[in-house]
């Protein structure tokens, strides 16, 4: 292992549930199903879940983008001011080991620019990583592995020597589509995830052990 790349909702913040409680007010605001498998998204951007939402109910004078934005507004409200937002147990732990070892790490997230860095300010992550890409900026995002690909490309390292921490199927997916190896983190609060394509799976990102990587 080179490089160390992170997914961040449901591997660095337990945000899942929050995400999902806002998808549905924004849902409901609009007068749209709030009656939809979440899980099934996870580790994709809302839009893809808006977009889809908005089709089923054939409210075309709605798009994903204006569901996006309220979406968005409210969750960062949410994140930045509820107190009772922690990182997930181990993250900071693992980040600092990392570091030590002088392993370049990324942040490859389908969340927003703005989200990403309330959270890297929100916990004093942002000195731990030499790039930050959010999905959103991309044409595609995961699982399409691109987030992934040029995440490696910005450290300078081949995608073979990259381990990716991930906790939904779809982040498994692009990681593997990208050639690298994954860690699958078992959130209980990401829904079912099918992780079995994953090199690794843990329950605690305490029994990550980065020197057998």
């Amino acid at each position: 292992m080179k490089a160390f790349l992170f997914d961040m909702d449901g591997v660095l913040i337990d945000s899942e549930p929050i995400h999902t409680r806002v998808k549905r007010e924004t849902l409901l605001h609009f007068g749209l199903d709030a009656e939809i498998d979440f899980s099934a998204y996870m580790g994709r951007t809302s839009k893809i879940l808006f977009s889809d939402a908005i089709e089923k109910a054939g409210r075309m004078e709605l798009t994903p983008s204006m569901l996006a934005d309220y979406k968005h507004e409210r969750y960062l409200d949410i994140l930045k001011n509820d107190d009772a937002i922690h990182p997930i147990e181990g993250a900071r732990e693992l980040l600092l080991r990392l570091s030590e070892e002088h392993i370049p790490m990324a942040l490859a997230s389908s969340s927003a620019r703005q989200v990403i860095e309330a959270v890297l300010d929100k916990f004093g992550f942002r000195q731990y990583f030499d790039s930050v890409l959010s999905g959103v900026d991309l044409p595609a995002s995961k699982p399409d592995p691109a987030v992934y690909r040029i995440s490696a490309e910005r450290l300078g390292e081949e995608p073979s020597c990259c381990v990716v921490l991930e906790d939904a199927a779809s982040g498994i997916a692009a990681a593997k589509a990208a050639g690298m190896r994954c860690i699958a983190f078992r959130n209980p609060n990401s829904g079912e995830q099918d992780l079995s394509r994953a090199d690794w799976i843990v329950d605690s990102l305490k029994e990550i052990d980065i020197t057998a990587l």
